[in-house]
């Protein structure tokens, strides 16, 4: 059965939001007396969207992040493209069971996608963080598509230079909150590169920030490097490349904002 009211739906044993991060709120908000027997999936970019979830009912909750992403060729094609795992673990302010959580991961899996299961999610969820901050943000203020610059290091002008320190800044950030890294963020970065490319050819993948600039749409910045600078702050540590990123999308939304602006016809 499917609907767009909640309500209409009974009660469920799992629900997934695997909205952008700006319609968490606004999704989770029609869901609030609905599904009480129900476990709550978060599945999205960035920290704090557990947080919100929470406000509109007493689901316990899984955290997930996943790479799993595709190209929308029309409103009933989309073409896969990375088929990476999904994962998963409880959020530790209401935590789901981690049984269930293992039976969710299954269930995933017996679908004919990844999933893999964590008992404490931060370490996997900060290595998609402080690659994404880097890759999405980058992307978002460059118009370059994720290729294999991203990884070019052995020149001044490179641009994986500027990328690799931002993720290194990241990485200390981590470091500093006791989070020891589930996979190294420069070396995820070197794979995704790395991906579907044969002799010269180069794989172009659009990360999420840069398609939501090409559409002149909020992005999900705050989420994600805005997580991280807010995370530099609680710990009193400089993230100067955070910020300066964080900044110059936050410019480049506002950008197409203003009333004299003519980005859509120019």
């Amino acid at each position: 059965m499917a609907s767009t009211d909640p309500a209409a739906l009974g009660d469920v044993d799992l629900v997934i939001v695997a909205t952008k991060a700006g319609a968490v709120e606004e999704t989770v908000k029609g869901m609030a007396g609905c599904f009480p027997n129900a476990m709550m999936m978060t599945v999205q970019n960035g920290l704090g969207l557990e947080d919100i979830a929470a406000q509109y009912g007493n689901w316990p909750i899984i955290s997930a992040v996943t790479f799993m992403s595709g190209n929308r060729r029309s409103d009933v094609h989309v073409e896969y493209e990375l088929d990476t795992p999904t994962w998963m673990g409880p959020w530790a302010g209401r935590p789901a069971d981690y049984q269930q959580i293992q039976a969710v991961c299954a269930l995933i899996e017996e679908s004919g996608l990844k999933a893999q299961a964590f008992p404490d999610l931060l370490p996997a969820q900060w290595s998609k963080l402080i690659f994404n901050a880097a890759v999405n943000s980058i992307s978002a203020v460059s118009d370059l598509p994720h290729v294999k610059a991203y990884a070019a290091v052995e020149h001044v002008e490179d641009l994986g230079r500027t990328v690799r320190a931002m993720m290194e800044e990241g990485k200390a950030i981590a470091a500093a909150m006791g989070i020891e890294l589930y996979e190294d963020p420069w070396e995820m970065n070197l794979k995704a590169t790395n991906r579907g490319r044969t002799g010269s050819e180069d794989y172009a993948h659009a990360p999420s920030m840069l398609e939501d600039v090409r559409a002149y749409r909020t992005t999900e910045i705050d989420w994600i490097t805005g997580a991280i600078v807010r995370a530099a702050g609680n710990v009193g540590m400089p993230a100067p490349i955070n910020e300066a990123l964080y900044r110059l999308v936050k410019a480049r939304e506002a950008s197409w904002k203003l009333d004299n602006c003519n980005h859509r016809t120019g």
